[in-house]
């Protein structure tokens, strides 16, 4: 063994000792620290140097990249090394004022399993290794509770809402081909013909994944939305529908769309199939969340109906990247597409091994820390986060509305705040604002209608109200000084 290696093994609790104590630092300054750190920050965050470390030229600026050392000095230096160059510039995106995207955190029992999957460094796909395969398909099964999904609906781990997606969406490519009497995953995707996919206000993963299967971003089809809304339109849905009789197509329903977490009335959409063969595949990455709710339940009714379903769980399950389930009611066709033939993994039985259900012959045992934070806290603990970050989504709408520099262009119907400046909304004023605010409160870029505009997104289980009027002083500060 290397000597270094020798070196790291002998010392090992104490130099996972170091790691726990930097991670704890971390975590404990995220209510202190930039939300996103600027190169002043980035410099005063910056760790003291001792005689024996060479500082780095600049903590925001890296470069020029250092050589690849020709030979290691341990563990212990290289920890000193991440937490003088890296660590400083790093976002505190596990913070409660991170509100870009949709980002959860980690909670304390998620953490504490993702932890243990690295140290248990499970390769989960295959049943000739341990039992990963036995507590992934555990916890799937407590997640298809947490949603109110009936048993039809098989799950699988995947990393995240973009391989969710593009997952569901290869199983509806192989109900196509069945549907007209060929295999996709035999033939390719060239034997369907053309292929129709019909959505109101898709995410952008989907046209990314239908590029990805071989049926072309050419075949996503946008039908018209309710007035006012980013919820399809039922009836446009029926008429596009009927607009190629006799051909199955797929239709993505959302259930709760990035700028206004709108849903599409799922329930009205299943009903379509009384008159129009198509496989509903519904991404529903963060908005099954509001299953979780009692006041918000109603927005998920009818996701049960889905053929294939995407949630993230890096989002509002609060666990860390990368993690994701994919649902579906055609678990014969998934295999069918990602089934793997080689002999040492096995034949492909009526329970296929994980192997033969996703893209990936490998993955990590990203179940565990789902498992963890499940068990620790139950459905319970999870419908506090959930409820405490809607009441912290209106209140910095209710915030906003009231505040004369600012103008919220959508209701906030769960978690997200879609907003602009009231004078001049421009993208260049909105980047200066937002940047401004940085180190208080961190929002994403978007627009909505036309209208270039920010979004806020509550998905931190740490969040509170306090961090809310942080955000608001922070927003209206910058835009004050904007003008």
């Amino acid at each position: 063994m290397h000597h270094t290696l020798a070196a790291d093994l002998a010392r090992l609790p104490e130099l996972l000792d170091a790691t726990r104590e930097a991670a704890a630092a971390t975590l404990a300054a995220l209510d202190t620290r930039p939300v996103v750190p600027g190169p002043a920050q980035a410099q005063a965050q910056a760790p003291a140097q001792t005689p024996a470390q060479t500082p780095p030229p600049h903590p925001a600026t890296p470069d020029p990249t250092p050589p690849l050392p020709e030979h290691g000095t341990g563990t212990e230096a290289a920890l000193a090394a991440f937490e003088a160059r890296w660590a400083p510039r790093l976002s505190a995106s596990a913070g409660p004022r991170y509100l870009g995207f949709v980002t959860g955190g980690a909670t304390p029992a998620a953490l504490a399993g993702d932890w243990l999957t690295a140290a248990h460094d499970q390769n989960s796909n295959s049943a000739l290794d341990g039992g990963g395969q036995d507590l992934e398909r555990e916890t799937v099964s407590w997640l298809r509770d947490l949603f109110d999904l009936s048993a039809a609906h098989t799950g699988t781990f995947v990393s995240g809402a973009t391989m969710s997606n593009t997952t569901g969406l290869a199983i509806a490519r192989e109900w196509l081909g069945e549907r007209l009497g060929v295999s996709p995953a035999e033939d390719g995707a060239a034997a369907l013909g053309p292929v129709r996919v019909l959505s109101g206000a898709p995410h952008s993963s989907i046209a990314k994944a239908l590029s990805l299967l071989g049926l072309g971003r050419a075949a996503l089809v946008p039908v018209p939305t309710l007035p006012g809304r980013e919820a399809v339109d039922p009836a446009a849905l029926d008429r596009a529908l009927a607009d190629a009789p006799g051909r199955p197509a797929v239709v993505v329903a959302n259930a709760g769309t990035v700028n206004t977490v709108d849903f599409d009335d799922l329930r009205a959409i299943a009903a379509l199939r009384d008159r129009h063969d198509f496989w509903l595949h519904t991404d529903a990455a963060f908005g099954a969340f509001a299953a979780l709710s009692p006041t918000h339940a109603h927005l998920t009714d009818g996701l049960d109906a889905s053929d294939s379903v995407c949630i993230d769980l890096h989002k509002w399950l609060n666990v860390p990247y990368d993690s994701a389930v994919q649902f579906t009611r055609r678990r014969d066709l998934q295999a069918r597409v990602f089934q793997n033939a080689a002999t040492y993994l096995g034949p492909l039985s009526q329970d296929p091994d994980l192997v033969h259900l996703t893209p990936e012959n490998s993955h990590r045992l990203r179940a565990l820390a789902a498992w963890f934070t499940l068990r620790a806290y139950g459905r319970e603990g999870h419908r506090e986060i959930v409820e405490r970050d809607i009441a912290c989504a209106r209140s910095l709408g209710e915030s906003l509305t009231a505040d004369p520099y600012f103008t919220v262009l959508a209701p906030v119907r769960l978690n997200v705040v879609c907003f602009t400046l009231s004078q001049a909304p421009t993208a260049a004023r909105l980047t200066a604002l937002r940047e401004a605010a940085g180190p208080e409160v961190f929002v994403t870029p978007t627009t909505y209608a036309g209208t270039p505009a920010l979004r806020a997104a509550f998905s931190n289980w740490r969040t509170t109200q306090a961090d809310v009027r942080r955000a608001v002083q922070a927003l209206h500060t910058a835009a004050k000084e904007l003008g």
